[in-house]
Parts: C-alpha cells; sequence; structure tokens
C-alpha cells in the first residue's frame, strides 16, 4: 500500500497533469513566451524553496539521485567516509557507494535516528561528510549534529527522503546543512510515483547540484550552453508530469500533516489510556515530525516477537531494505581496494532496538517497514479507537 498522499490523490492532481497533457510540452525546459510551456517542474522547484525557506530547490529523478547530487556538488570523492546511521533505506547507502565513497555504519537511539555519540566515535581524519536520516518522519536531534558537522568541519547532508514537511525547534528540516535531500516516491508523505527534491541556501553548490543533475548544465538553462559546463553530470532530471502531479501533492502538505497528527495523537493516547507495563514509545525529538507511523518498543526481542505475530506484522528488525542486516549488497560490497567495510550484527545497539521494535501504521502502510498492523490517513475516529481496543486487546496477554 502507498504513502498518505495517495489517499487524498483527487482533481487536482488530474488538472495539474492534464494541463501538461493537452499541450505536449513534457521537457522541464522551455520558453517563457511559449504558451505549451507550463513550467510544472520550475513552480514546484519555486514553492518548495519557498515552503522549507531555502534558497533554492532542485527537482531530481528520486530521493537516491537528489542524494547524488549533494554529494556530486559538496566534491564528496572516492575514498572519502560519509557516516550514515545503520537504520536507513538502502538508498542512503548505495548514494554513497555510488559516488566511490565510503558508508560508515553509526548506531540508532531509541528514536530510530543515527545516536550522535557513536557518529562522533568512529569520525576519521577520512570522514568527509554526515548523512542523519530522519527516519519514520521523526526528526535527528539536530542540535548536537550540526555542533558536531560543525566542530569536525565535516559537510551535513540531511536525509529527509521520508520526512517532508517536519520541522525541528520551528525549523524545517533539509535546512540545517549544506543540503537536505527528499524524495516523492510512492511511500512517501507526498508523492509523484518517484521524484525527489534537493534543497540548499548556498548559491554556488545549488549551481553544482543543478549541473550533476543534467550534464554539467547551469541552472534553467536556455539552449545548449557550450562552453559554460563546469562539471561533469548526468541525467537525473523531473518530467514536467511528474512536476505537475507532485506540485498538486505538495499543496495538499498542510492537510496531510495536520490529518496524520491528529489520528497519530488519537492513536496513541488510546493505547497509552491502557498503561501497558513494558510497552513504551519511541523516543520523539520534536513534535515536528510527520506521524507517519507510530512505534512501540518491547522490554525484550522475544516478547517484542510474539506481539508481531499476534498482530499479523513483524519486528523491525526484519523490516525489508530498511535494516542494514538485511541490505545482502551493501553487506558483501568490497570498494576499489579491495577491502570488505560491513558485516551482520556490526551494531549490536541498533540490533537490540530494532529487535524490539513494532511499527504500526498510521500514514505509511508498507510492509516493508512493517507497518502491517494499523490506520491509514483516512481512518474515521471510531475505526482508530476500535484499532487501538485491538491492540490493547491482543498485546495485553503477552505483556501482562
Amino acid at each position: 500500500m502507498p504513502g498518505p498522499g495517495y489517499y487524498l490523490f483527487g482533481e487536482e492532481e488530474k488538472n495539474e497533469v492534464f494541463e501538461v497533457l493537452t499541450t505536449g510540452h513534457l521537457s522541464r525546459y522551455g520558453s517563457d513566451e511559449d504558451p505549451k510551456f507550463k513550467h510544472k517542474v520550475y513552480s514546484l522547484e519555486q514553492e518548495f524553496a519557498g515552503l522549507t525557506g531555502a534558497a533554492h530547490c532542485v527537482a531530481v529523478s528520486s530521493g537516491t539521485g537528489a542524494l547524488m547530487a549533494c554529494m556530486a556538488a559538496l566534491g564528496v570523492k572516492p575514498g572519502d567516509e560519509v557516516l550514515v546511521p545503520g537504520y536507513t533505506f538502502v538508498a542512503t547507502f548505495s548514494a554513497v557507494i555510488a559516488m566511490g565513497a565510503i558508508p560508515v555504519m553509526v548506531e540508532i537511539d531509541e528514536s530510530l535516528t543515527m545516536d550522535i555519540a557513536d557518529a562522533m566515535a568512529k569520525i576519521t581524519p577520512k570522514t568527509r561528510a554526515i548523512i542523519p536520516v530522519h527516519m519514520l518522519g521523526n526528526p535527528c536531534d539536530m542540535d548536537p549534529c550540526v555542533a558536531l558537522a560543525k566542530d569536525k568541519g565535516l559537510f551535513l547532508i540531511e536525509d529527509c527522503c521520508q520526512a517532508l514537511g517536519a520541522s525541528y525547534k520551528g525549523k524545517m528540516l533539509g535546512t540545517f546543512g549544506e543540503f537536505g535531500a527528499f524524495s516523492l516516491n510512492n511511500f512517501k508523505v507526498i508523492n509523484s510515483g518517484d521524484g525527489g527534491l534537493l534543497i540548499t541556501s548556498d548559491t554556488a553548490l545549488y549551481e553544482r547540484a543543478f549541473g550533476f543533475h543534467d550534464q554539467g548544465h547551469m541552472p534553467l538553462r536556455k539552449g545548449s550552453e557550450i562552453g559554460k559546463r563546469t562539471l561533469i553530470g548526468i541525467n537525473l532530471r523531473m518530467n514536467e508530469l511528474t512536476g505537475a502531479f507532485a506540485l498538486a501533492q505538495l499543496r495538499k502538505l498542510d492537510l496531510i500533516l495536520c490529518l496524520l497528527r491528529t489520528k497519530k495523537q488519537r492513536f496513541k493516547q488510546a493505547i497509552q489510556s491502557a498503561h501497558l507495563e513494558g510497552l513504551q514509545f519511541r523516543k520523539i525529538n520534536d513534535p515536528g515530525e510527520c506521524a507517519t507511523l507510530l512505534t512501540v518498543l518491547l522490554e525484550d526481542a522475544s516478547t517484542a516477537q510474539k506481539v508481531a505475530e499476534t498482530l499479523g506484522s513483524k519486528t523491525v528488525d526484519k523490516s525489508g531494505w530498511h535494516v542494514y542486516n538485511n541490505m545482502e549488497q551493501i553487506l558483501s560490497y568490497v570498494d576499489r581496494d579491495g577491502q570488505k567495510h560491513f558485516e551482520k550484527h556490526m551494531l549490536p545497539r541498533t540490533d537490540d532496538i530494532l529487535s524490539r521494535a513494532v511499527n504500526l501504521s498510521v500514514g505509511v502502510v508498507d510492509s516493508g517497514l512493517g507497518t502491517d498492523f494499523g490506520i491509514n490517513i483516512m481512518s474515521t475516529e471510531a475505526e482508530i479507537d476500535h484499532k487501538a481496543e485491538q491492540f490493547i486487546r491482543l498485546v495485553k496477554p503477552i505483556i501482562g
């Protein structure tokens, strides 16, 4: 099942896409004097930059592409080390490897985001950047993260792919470091099937990121631009159909987040009212979270396994390519010097936390995240209360 934006697909998305279809102008580039050019991708970039407070935005083909463009713009090179948490989608690792750099796996804490103390312990002379991941819509604890990056002279790239629209202490995620990267794929807060966005307030970095996403060209080029390209790029461009759909979704973001936060609060409070011993909730670093999931933590892995099975779900440690232990292609990776960097169970704290965690859906209904049980963004109050009662009834005999 898809993410929360899917449930609000309507006439707005159809109208934006139809406007492009009727003109037949599908490329993001065009002349302002051409009535067939509807500049949907450009409008998406402008509106998203305005929403986040960033100076610049580049729309790309995926969140993975956004991360790659950020690193390319910063000059992350082969052999550089990049700090990445052990609980994230596989793309965070694969983007680093695709740039020739080496991901360094970092433990998480009970917010299911990067443990900054462990990140500090893993810095070496080769460390070039840190990528905190705002996992499951929950902001990473950004104050110590920003302080660490500044103190150690590291680039800070926020992986906001699962947290579009979230904030930390009143400041939008993606604006704390050099770059923020976002995803628009099927399971995200808003979606256009696929697609991504990156933001920055540094004009020079914006120009380099834009160039990487389009064969080295300067932003918003007109024509072939011979002689002005400053770096080698690839093609990560977004087309007008994708941009049109994403634009309509973006304009629903406030509604989506309001619904998610309201429904999660009711679901969580209903479960809390049972005072189940041995059950706690994931640490939320800021109330500006997206509220796409509700995560419960049990006292031990055995209990969590029983709870998950009773709910018809799975513990988070078994939730597919979001857990480093399950990323067989990353675990088997050998760098250009023949060195193997990763192995199963190399992050014992992460393993322990994820083995005791069970995700409940609120807005993201995705078996790959272990959210087989829960509610969705369209659930009524009665349905939310019923699901909470069902959770309590099923879980109470297990944990007492």
